[in-house]
């Protein structure tokens, strides 16, 4: 997601783009991301599963499909809860790697991403939005994208074998919003 700050891997052979390509679709590379999202989760921690397409509805929007699309999971535990668990902080793992999926995925439990312009049901997000102290409503308009970070990315280097984990401190702009909830 272009909106989605954090950690990427960029390939600089055809060796390794091939090596990281087999990773990907073996699934054999670790994937946390850090979001901002809507209301409390319950359970604390979980698994959503669902196939991934195309919205019929909406050509621009992936959904969960009862028919046809990817199978698609994301495992979720919340890190933390902000202003009486109006907001709270979740660390999704990626078990499969489909477009927008930790977005789809969070949205149809009900806890979109904070900022999400395209799942975040803009007419509830807004009233939400306005129970949060002035200065997390601030943070909120100042952020200008999903409130999703890349957190944590591991993989096996695809030339020299070696094991490797990368992890990435929370941008400022995420932080600022943190900070006015707390």
């Amino acid at each position: 997601d272009k909106d989605t700050s954090g950690l990427m891997v960029a390939a600089k052979s055809e060796a390794a783009h091939k090596g990281l390509s087999e990773a990907f679709a073996a699934r054999d590379i670790e994937r946390a991301y850090w979001a901002l999202v809507w209301g409390l989760p319950s359970p604390a921690e979980g698994s959503i599963t669902g196939n991934i397409g195309r919205s019929p509805k909406n050509r621009k929007k992936m959904a969960v499909l009862r028919h046809g699309g990817r199978p698609a999971e994301t495992g979720y535990r919340v890190i933390g809860t902000y202003q009486n668990g109006r907001v709270s902080l979740v660390e999704c793992r990626l078990k499969t790697g489909r477009t927008h999926q930790i977005r789809v995925h969070m949205a149809e439990i009900g806890h979109a991403v904070l900022g999400d312009p395209l799942y975040g049901r803009q007419g509830t997000a807004g009233r939400r939005a306005r129970l949060l102290p002035e200065a997390a409503q601030t943070a909120l308009a100042a952020l200008g994208r999903q409130a999703l970070h890349a957190k944590t990315l591991g993989f096996r280097h695809p030339v020299t074998g070696d094991d490797l984990q990368f992890e990435s401190v929370l941008p400022s702009d995420i932080s600022a919003l943190i900070s006015s909830l707390e």
